[in-house]
C-alpha cells in the first residue's frame, strides 16, 4: 500500500454537493495518508472556503486557463501521492472503502495504470438514467468481480478507434491513476473526453486497466430535455474528435428504450439520440450552430 494517496478534484461553483463529496473523501478508511487537492477555476460561491474547511490544498486558477486535460495534468504534477484518485465536484464516494478498493485494483498486476469504478444513480435520477447506468457498468464485470483489461499487440495501434467500447472505459469522475504510468502517458489537452483518450493511449502503450465494481460513487444527472440534448451533443462530439466514432440514428432503438422505460421517458431517449447523432457530425455544422448546441458553449 502506498504511503500517500491523493484525491484530486477540479471545481467551479461546487455548491452543496462539493461539501458532501469532500466529507466522504475525508472519511475514507485506507492504509495511507489521504491528501485532498482541489483546483478551483473562478468559483463565485463558497467552494474555496468549503474545500479549505475540509483540509484540502486549494489551487486557484483563472477560468480562462481551465481545460479538462491540462488542469488534471497540473493536479497530477502537484499531487504528493504515487496514486491519484480523481473525482468531480458532484461524484460522492458511496462508502468509506471506495478509495481502498480503487487502490486494491493496482495489486492485480504490475502493469496496471488505471483503476475505475461505477456510478450509482442518485435518489432523484430518472428511470432511464438508472437503467442506462446499471446496464453500462454491468457489461464491464458480468460476474461482479474486478475485471482487468489489456489490449493484444495487434489492437494497440488502433486503440483510439475502440474508445466507445465498454472495455476501454475510464472516467476521471471515479478513477485512479498510477503516477509512474501518467509520467509516461499524460492527459492530452483536449476539450472533452480527456479520460477516454488517456485510457486508450495507456492501453495502447501496453498498460492494463482494472474495473472495480465495488468502488462506486453517487453520480448522475437530471437534465431538462434541451440541456440533455446539448450534453449529449458535447459527449458524442468529443468521442468523434478523439476516436472517430460516429453514432448512428436508430429510431428502432429509441422505440425499444421507450418501451422498456415507459412513455414518460420519450423526451430523454429522443434528445439523447438527436444529441448523439448531431454531436457525431459536429464538424459538418457551422460554428455558430455548434456553439448553440453545446452545453459548454464550445464552437
Amino acid at each position: 500500500m502506498t504511503d500517500v494517496v491523493t484525491v484530486a478534484i477540479p471545481v467551479r461553483d461546487g455548491g452543496s454537493l462539493l461539501n458532501e463529496v469532500l466529507r466522504a473523501a475525508r472519511a475514507q478508511e485506507v492504509d495511507a495518508e489521504v491528501e485532498l487537492l482541489v483546483c478551483d477555476s473562478g468559483s463565485r460561491d463558497a467552494s474555496v472556503a468549503t474545500a479549505r474547511r475540509h483540509g484540502a490544498e486549494v489551487v486557484e486558477i483563472d477560468p480562462a486557463s481551465f481545460s479538462h486535460g491540462g488542469t488534471r495534468n497540473d493536479l497530477m504534477r502537484r499531487a504528493s501521492g504515487s496514486h491519484v484518485a480523481f473525482l468531480t465536484q458532484d461524484a460522492t464516494p458511496a462508502n468509506e472503502r471506495w478509495l481502498a478498493r480503487l487502490l486494491a485494483g493496482f495489486d492485480e498486476a504490475e502493469d496496471v495504470a488505471l483503476t475505475v469504478g461505477p456510478y450509482w444513480p442518485r435518489p432523484d435520477a430518472p428511470r432511464p438514467v438508472r437503467r442506462e447506468l446499471a446496464e453500462w457498468f454491468a457489461a464491464m464485470a458480468p460476474n461482479g468481480r474486478a475485471a482487468t483489461v489489456r489490449l493484444e499487440r495487434a489492437e494497440r495501434p488502433i486503440a483510439r478507434r475502440l474508445i466507445p467500447q465498454a472495455r476501454l472505459f475510464f472516467s476521471d469522475a471515479n478513477g485512479c491513476i498510477a503516477r509512474a504510468a501518467w509520467e509516461h502517458v499524460p492527459f492530452r489537452d483536449v476539450a472533452y473526453a480527456e479520460d477516454r483518450l488517456l485510457a486508450a493511449e495507456l492501453l495502447g502503450a501496453g498498460y492494463a486497466k482494472v474495473f472495480v465494481p465495488d468502488a462506486a460513487v453517487l453520480h448522475s444527472h437530471r437534465y431538462p430535455p434541451l440541456a440533455h440534448l446539448r450534453r449529449c451533443f458535447d459527449e458524442w462530439r468529443a468521442l468523434r474528435e478523439v476516436s472517430g466514432y460516429v453514432e448512428p440514428l436508430s429510431p428502432r432503438a429509441v422505440v425499444e428504450a421507450v418501451r422498456e422505460d415507459g412513455l414518460s421517458s420519450l423526451p430523454h431517449h429522443v434528445t439523447r439520440a438527436v444529441g448523439a447523432f448531431l454531436g457525431s457530425r459536429a464538424e459538418r455544422l457551422p460554428a455558430d450552430v455548434r456553439r448553440r448546441l453545446s452545453l459548454e458553449g464550445r464552437a
